[in-house]
């Protein structure tokens, strides 16, 4: 095999390497909005079950203001493109936990993704000590 061809495949393996991390990144993010997702699902069960309740909300620069929430409390939820709509605490759980279901599925196709490009950074490696052992086993001359 050329120098050249060895080059390539040094470029190869430095792009996989980077896919790699990038997919890492994402699927750690995935899993941050994960938890975030799930805590704020818990936290609106737990608003719905008590008839009234007193929590802190954030309102800027470490800031917190006491505030009461009823049972019949309406939530403000994001849904994309500068929109946001007002929903009761049922239906924007029922909203949260349909983000989850499709972060779910992102997150497996990253995994997917991430295992597959470790793959062929595995057979690149190979291919690459294979090269190295014959030159080195070859005679000088």
């Amino acid at each position: 095999m050329s120098q050249q061809q060895t080059e390539q495949l040094m470029q190869q393996m430095q792009m996989l390497e980077n896919y790699i991390t990038d997919l890492s990144q994402r699927e750690n993010s995935f899993v941050n909005v994960l938890r975030e997702t799930a805590a704020c699902i818990e936290t609106l069960k737990a608003l719905s079950q008590n008839p009234e309740s007193e929590t802190l909300a954030p309102i800027g620069m470490g800031i917190y203001m006491p505030t009461k929430f009823s049972s019949d409390s309406k939530a403000i939820v994001h849904v994309g493109a500068g929109v946001a709509v007002e929903k009761d605490i049922s239906s924007a759980t029922n909203y949260l936990e349909a983000k989850i279901k499709e972060i779910q599925v992102a997150l497996q196709d990253t995994a997917a993704k991430k295992h597959d490009g470790l793959a062929q950074f595995e057979q690149i490696k190979s291919q690459i000590n294979q090269i190295m052992q014959l030159q080195t086993s070859e005679p000088s001359g």
